[in-house]
């Protein structure tokens, strides 16, 4: 039987996605500590989640007002420590759970990300997965010695030329190459280490790569592209893809069928992707206990986090226009960040011409958007739902307030998911890729 792949979404910050979360009265407040993210495993292990998974940015939100004040005295995701350095925290306080980490594609070298989590892969026992990201706005190409972000298409074209350089270093190792013989001195057989040589049109690398391949072969791939091109950036590479909340069932079932297709026509088996959704979940015991859970969520989240946030992700500064002065054309065909946030506003409101209230209202950004609530019925219900009727292989469970939300849905909503069977009992194998059910790539450059 098909059962529900988890992914629990995390950030290696003050806050969750969610950026209200760290005013919850219920969050911890010691989210630089070790023990934070070692419980969070912990928990989803216990929960037989697939993968942990770090979202990351490489600045803190300062588009809005081009300033960073308001980030800093009101914690919009202004402490950003480094996803894979917490993974392997995390790791150290796991056995089975994978762990996931985002690396940018256009302000990283291809050989440095090839042998980050190729390390990460052997020290974790073949559970590490990378988030292939493009990054999206100007304050982290300061950060990063530019002057200014890429292009968005670009982006995306210098990302397929890096995935290959990583790949074919990654594979540039065959699975045996290690012979470690003391009595004849070979550590290694050397036709079984190859070179890549690569030289593009935005990378040239060497090699030889430096680390072994793993149990698994080598880290799964994460991918979440929403515009066109990223569409298509992720049918290329992912293997387990994420998507945004969809408006409708209908809307979520189109866009499953799309990216299946977009899979098949990259020459890839659509089995072997999976398409999970974000998903606000709100539990407890009963209905009216999560229902009064959420209306104490509803009061943390301001206008001002929702603004900073999309002043952030769409690379224009909110501020700059009154709260109902309507985007022009021209602001609108600008917009040089997350494109597919501005498209989704679009076809949400039917407004041709949205103000920053509709966007706020719209994108549902800084608040959960079409959140389960309910007791261990009413929120298995919704998932069956989704899962059942083709909109999605599994999702990404986003928190309003860390541990409680991983630890409420651990302890409500997982043993109804086990006991109408769409959800497993125990973890298939020790490596990710086992418990993802995707076959292990095996090492050749061809």
């Amino acid at each position: 039987m098909r059962q529900m792949v988890m992914v629990g979404f995390l950030q290696a910050q003050n806050c969750t996605n969610l950026v209200s979360s760290w005013r919850h009265p219920d969050s911890r407040e010691d989210s630089t500590s070790a023990d934070y993210y070692q419980t969070i495993g912990r928990v989803l292990e216990e929960g037989k989640f697939h993968v942990g998974f770090f979202d990351d940015r490489l600045a803190m939100p300062d588009r809005y007002g081009n300033d960073h004040r308001h980030t800093v005295e009101h914690g919009i995701r202004c402490v950003k420590m480094d996803p894979v350095t917490v993974l392997t925290v995390m790791g150290m306080a796991t056995k089975r759970l994978g762990l996931g980490a985002t690396r940018s594609t256009t302000y990283y070298e291809p050989f440095d990300v090839a042998r980050t989590f190729a390390t990460l892969d052997l020290m974790t026992e073949g559970r590490a997965a990378w988030n292939v990201v493009t990054s999206m706005n100007d304050g982290e190409a300061l950060n990063m010695g530019k002057d200014a972000h890429l292009a968005h298409d670009l982006r995306y074209d210098r990302a397929d030329e890096f995935m290959e350089v990583v790949l074919g270093h990654w594979n540039s190792w065959d699975d045996d190459a290690i012979v470690h013989n003391k009595k004849t001195g070979i550590f290694a057989n050397p036709d079984k280490v190859r070179r890549l040589d690569h030289k593009g049109e935005f990378f040239k690398s060497r090699g030889p790569f430096t680390v072994p391949r793993s149990k698994q072969g080598h880290p799964v791939i994460i991918q979440a592209g929403q515009s066109g091109r990223g569409k298509r950036f992720s049918a290329r590479w992912g293997e387990l893809v994420f998507v945004s909340t969809p408006v409708s069932l209908e809307h979520g079932r189109q866009t499953y069928r799309e990216m299946k297709a977009e899979i098949e026509c990259q020459g890839r088996d659509p089995a072997h992707v999976s398409i999970t959704p974000s998903a606000y979940v709100v539990c407890a015991e009963t209905k009216s206990e999560a229902e009064d859970k959420m209306a104490l969520i509803e009061t943390l989240a301001t206008d001002e986090d929702a603004l900073s946030l999309l002043s952030e992700a769409m690379n224009f500064d909110f501020a700059s226009k009154g709260l109902d002065e309507p985007f022009t054309d021209a602001e609108l065909d600008g917009i040089s960040g997350t494109q597919s946030m501005r498209d989704r506003v679009l076809k949400a409101s039917g407004i041709l011409h949205p103000t920053p209230r509709d966007f706020v209202k719209f994108s549902h950004r800084a608040r959960p958007k079409l959140p389960f609530i309910g007791g261990p019925k009413e929120v298995a219900d919704g998932l069956e739902e989704w899962f059942s009727t083709g909109v999605c292989d599994g999702f990404v469970i986003a928190a309003t307030h860390v541990p409680g939300t991983y630890m409420e849905f651990v302890k409500y909503v997982v043993p109804e998911l086990q006991r109408r069977g769409l959800y497993h009992k125990d973890y298939t194998g020790a490596t990710l890729r086992e418990n993802l059910g995707l076959p292990i790539p095996h090492g050749s450059l061809t």
